[in-house]
């Protein structure tokens, strides 16, 4: 009999498939917001109706907008931010956009709450994994304050996790702020939103969250809970991706990727440790620049073929969820991936050869990798999976 724990978080809403501006709305009159500060997307911001609208609605309650969050939230653009929305009074901080929005307001809030004005501030805040043990340290700090809500437009599903990815220019390296005071307050999905997404970044944050329910599913910490969200997350993402895929205006499709996206983030938010896709694609994103999306794409496959003679059973169950029974999990993968028209190869996402070596030692920086299915004692073998896919 198996033991565990779930372990949920303060997050106090999720409002699915009504307009964002309404929505937004209705929170901070809940919340009793008086200066409501937006981090945006720069493309969704400038070359769209989509913030404005927002911001109309809001009324004397919106305190501005800023929307210089670059891709992997470095800790320079994280600090400009919580600058900008401290000056404006901020009360509520709203991030509307993607992934990078998203963690971004995350270390936003703690900058705002610890009086961070500069990027060195955020050290003493971040997650540290021991290289050897992979064994983490939690620094203790006061939760903050003003408190974040998402209107997300893509599926990577970091809106749910008590975590931020905050890359570290200096190093060129993604690092972790987990605390559970960072979990923003409430996810509203607003399917119509969505439309403004460029196809590539919508399809490849649905494969990562894929990647959540895969490895949710193969977790080390494996339960029935978990199992059941994990299985129900594939069926929404493998008919949704690709219907959304022929038809972008297809708002019932999006909003099945969105719940999709929503439900492969329990296991994570419910404390399950993820493997060496995850592990390798923070490193991909931090260290090489790879979007977050494509790390997914090119390393599920390969993590899963790696991982393939230890739970082999698990891995059918998989590709039953998307349609494929009988078939090997990671060549439904490889081909359900390909058939969305993403990228399969390191080489296609721009990572040069003569950078795996580095990659796969800052893997052994990322507690994940120490908790693969498939134990990986050093950096030594994770080269030979990123060269499999290069």
């Amino acid at each position: 009999m198996r033991a565990g724990e779930i372990v949920f978080t303060g997050m106090e809403r999720v409002v699915f498939g009504r307009p964002a501006a309404e929505a937004v709305v209705e929170a901070a009159d809940r919340l009793g917001a008086k200066h409501v500060f937006i981090l945006a997307g720069k493309t969704l911001n400038r070359e769209t109706d989509a913030v404005a609208k927002i911001a109309a609605a809001l009324g004397p309650r919106f305190a501005g907008v800023h929307d210089d969050m670059p891709a992997h939230s470095p800790r320079d653009a994280v600090v400009a931010c919580a600058n900008k929305a401290r000056e404006a009074g901020c009360d509520l901080l709203l991030s509307v956009g993607g992934g990078s929005t998203t963690d971004g307001g995350k270390a936003v809030t703690i900058c705002l709450e610890h009086d961070i004005r500069e990027p060195d501030g955020l050290e003493p805040f971040r997650t540290v994994v021991d290289e050897i043990t992979g064994k983490r340290s939690f620094p203790q700090y006061r939760a903050p304050r003003v408190r974040q809500i998402c209107v997300p437009t893509t599926l990577s599903g970091g809106e749910f996790n008590a975590r931020a990815g905050v890359t570290e220019p200096r190093l060129r390296l993604k690092q972790a702020y987990i605390h559970p005071g960072i979990i923003p307050l409430q996810v509203i999905f607003d399917p119509a939103v969505t439309v403004h997404t460029p196809e590539w970044l919508w399809l490849s944050t649905g494969i990562r969250a894929v990647d959540h329910s895969v490895e949710t599913f193969c977790s080390i910490d494996g339960n029935a809970y978990t199992d059941s969200t994990s299985l129900q997350a594939l069926r929404l993402l493998g008919r949704g991706l690709p219907a959304v895929k022929r038809d972008p205006s297809d708002l019932a499709a999006r909003l099945d990727c969105q719940i999709g996206a929503w439900i492969s983030m329990t296991g994570i938010v419910s404390g399950t440790r993820m493997g060496a896709s995850h592990a390798i694609g923070h490193v991909l994103g931090g260290s090489a620049g790879v979007p977050h999306g494509y790390t997914s794409c090119v390393m599920l496959p390969a993590v899963l073929a790696f991982n393939a003679t230890i739970n082999g059973e698990r891995q059918a169950e998989i590709a039953a969820a998307l349609g494929k029974p009988g078939q090997p999990a990671s060549e439904v993968l490889d081909a359900f991936i390909g058939g969305l028209g993403l990228p399969r190869r390191l080489r296609d996402v721009g990572v040069q050869r003569d950078d795996l070596q580095r990659i796969a030692t800052n893997c052994m920086l990322d507690d994940w990798t120490f908790s693969n299915p498939r134990r990986i004692n050093g950096a030594q073998e994770i080269v030979p999976i990123l060269k499999s896919v290069y």
